[in-house]
């Protein structure tokens, strides 16, 4: 399974992230280019430990089974999935090229990581391991979904 942790992983994700641009449109879902880019960075920023969330209720009583859906496999991450309420971006423009860097920026931080463990805001505990799986899985969905 692909994990972040990877330098050809990371290449990869970086290649697909410089192919978006100002006309890339979403295949799925209701955000935008811009709102998708802020999305991952606040999700990258979460599983590098530098934003903390709030645990949602919900996903104590179903974060463990969602783990196992979400990195149990090869299989990419299923469309129109709810979303963190803190990482749900309202604001619909901005800085699609400064968005895109500071993306860029964060994925290359996991080569260095040393997040060991976090508290995902549904998922729970998160190891390492399992934030490699999550950081791959979740930036191939969205690339997946904007045609990347």
């Amino acid at each position: 399974m692909k994990t972040i942790f990877d330098k050809t992983t990371r290449e990869e994700l970086i290649d697909r992230i410089n192919q978006l641009n100002e006309n890339s449109t979403a295949q799925w879902g209701k955000m935008n280019l811009f709102q998708m880019l802020k999305h991952c960075t606040l999700y990258e920023e979460m599983l590098l430990g530098k934003k903390k969330f709030r645990r949602i209720f919900i996903g104590r009583l179903f974060g463990k089974m969602a783990m196992k859906e979400l990195i149990g496999d090869d299989r990419p991450v299923k469309r129109n999935l709810t979303t963190i309420p803190e990482i749900k971006v309202k604001e619909d423009k901005g800085d699609i090229a400064a968005e895109k860097r500071y993306w860029i920026t964060l994925i290359n931080e996991h080569a260095n990581c040393s997040n060991l463990e976090f508290m995902h805001a549904f998922l729970g505990k998160v190891t390492k391991e399992q934030s490699g799986y999550l950081a791959y899985k979740h930036t191939d969905h969205h690339l997946r979904q904007f045609n990347s």
